[in-house]
């Protein structure tokens, strides 16, 4: 499980913009509330994988303003 987060936690940052910084935070914490309500040691996994989804999706929204 330690190498699936340590990936996963690498793959976050590396991805990491500052303009969807806000994205983030906003993705891990709704992520870890949901990893925490799955069971134990899933908090973290959660909001990793939110802070992804999040980043995603924000950065995706900032490219279609900019085409426009």
């Amino acid at each position: 499980m330690r190498p699936i987060i340590a990936a996963t936690l690498a793959a976050t940052v590396l991805m990491a913009a500052p303009a969807s910084a806000k994205g983030c935070l906003r993705g891990a914490a709704a992520g870890g509330v949901a990893g925490h309500m799955m069971g134990k040691g899933h908090g973290l996994a959660g909001a990793a994988a939110g802070c992804m989804v999040a980043h995603h999706h924000y950065a995706k929204k900032a490219a279609a303003a900019r085409k426009h």
